[in-house]
Formats: C-alpha cells, structure tokens, sequence
C-alpha cells in the first residue's frame, strides 16, 4: 500500500510500506494513553515489513542501531487504529536508514521517527558491509548513499 506523508516540514515522500496497528488496551498506561515504549513497538510494524519486502532471506540479519523519535500527541484505545508509514531515506556501507510516522486514522500525526538499521555479521559481533544485491533493493526505492 502506498500512501502520503510528511516526515518534516515542507517533505513529502511516499510511503514504501503503510500499516495499520490496532491500539490495545494494554498499550494505555495508567493516564489512559498509549505508553511512550509501545510506540516503538508500532513503528516496529511497519519498519519490518520494509526491511522483508527489500530483504527477503537476509532481512533477520538487521538489528536496530539507532531510533530517535518526536512524540507529538497521544494515542489511546479510544482511536482504535494507528497507521504506521514507513519509507528508506538513505543507506551507507552497513546501515540503512529508515522513516516512519504513526498517524490517528482523523491524520493526526502522533509521532515521527527516524531509525538506522545495521545487518548483523554471522558468526561474529558487530555489523556487516551491505550486499551488492541489499544496495540495488534500495537504491530501487530511492535510497541515497554510500554516506560519507
């Protein structure tokens, strides 16, 4: 499913992935609103079906390195349903670098967030170099990079 977005200001891209989380009671915590951790979990949603969709075989093999996120209003079971975009902005020789916001289904933007992926290295600690064939399944989605 493809759908709108706005990551910033005055941006817009398009969706690579767009999925719809129903919000459960016990996401709320004890202010009747979803926790500010199970966000994270609803970004988790979608941010995975991109790396399956880009990755297939080798998309166990990404970890999250980094997530930085913009609560921006609150989320209860009342709303029922959240939608969860998520997009590729950009890659590097061992990361990915992804997008994703968390809309109520009136558009209210809940939450926006920005996560760098890593793929692990087997058999040993650390991260591994993209594959050529990882590289090209982003770059047909727009990735920018090697970053520098």
């Amino acid at each position: 499913m493809v759908a709108m977005s706005a990551p910033e200001a005055g941006e817009h891209r398009p969706a690579l992935v767009t999925a719809r989380v129903n919000v459960r009671w016990v996401d709320e915590d004890g202010n009747g609103h979803v926790n500010n951790a199970v966000y994270l979990n609803y970004l988790e949603e979608a941010r995975d079906r991109v790396v399956d969709s880009l990755f297939d075989d080798s998309a166990i093999d990404f970890v999250i390195a980094h997530v930085g996120i913009d609560y921006l209003a609150e989320v209860s079971q009342r709303d029922g349903t959240v939608e969860v975009d998520s997009w590729v902005t950009g890659h590097g020789t061992s990361s990915v670098r992804t997008a994703e916001v968390i809309r109520k289904l009136d558009g209210t933007v809940a939450a926006r967030a920005k996560t760098v992926l890593v793929p692990r290295a087997a058999g040993a600690a650390g991260s591994r170099a993209l594959t050529a064939q990882e590289v090209q399944a982003l770059l047909r989605v727009g990735s920018t990079g090697p970053d520098l």
